[in-house]
This record gives C-alpha cells, structure tokens and sequence, in this order.
C-alpha cells in the first residue's frame, strides 16, 4: 500500500527509503522531532538527522542548528517554486 496522496502539493520526487522512517522518526532528538513537526516539507527523518548533526557540530548550538535547518527548508522551497513555475 503506498500513501503517495499524503506528500503534499511539491514538485520534489520522493525516494525509496531504506530504513523504516517511523523508527528513526523516533529516535530523533526532541529538538529535531519538535522542528520536523512544524516543518513545510515533508522531511526524511534520516537526511533531517543528518543535518542536525552537520549542523549542531559546525555551529555548537541547538537553536543555531535549527535556523540552520530553516535555511535549508527555505532554500528547497525555492528550488521547488521555481520548478513549478515551468510548464
């Protein structure tokens, strides 16, 4: 069963996972479960935990990481407005 109709209206192609997402969904840190939640995009919880981790070593500080990952959100929201702008 694929749940294909619950991704939201966005133009980026989802990927074949190789992991179960909802176990390492739920071994996140609550800091991340808690930006994941507000999220725009639907985030894999495997490339979002990668990125914290980038993130909270390069800038040593939670709510740094976190704008961080705003930055990234934001960034691929724009990619994805520009390629639905194309017929």
């Amino acid at each position: 069963m694929t749940r294909r109709g619950n991704l939201g209206a966005t133009a980026i192609r989802p990927r074949r996972r190789a992991q179960d997402p909802m176990r390492v969904y739920d071994r996140l840190p609550p800091e991340l479960r808690a930006w994941m939640a507000e999220a725009a995009l639907p985030w894999s919880p495997m490339s979002c935990l990668r990125l914290w981790r980038k993130a909270l070593s390069e800038e040593g500080c939670p709510a740094r990481a976190r704008a961080r990952l705003d930055r990234a959100e934001a960034a691929l929201l724009a990619r994805d407005r520009m390629r639905g702008d194309r017929p």
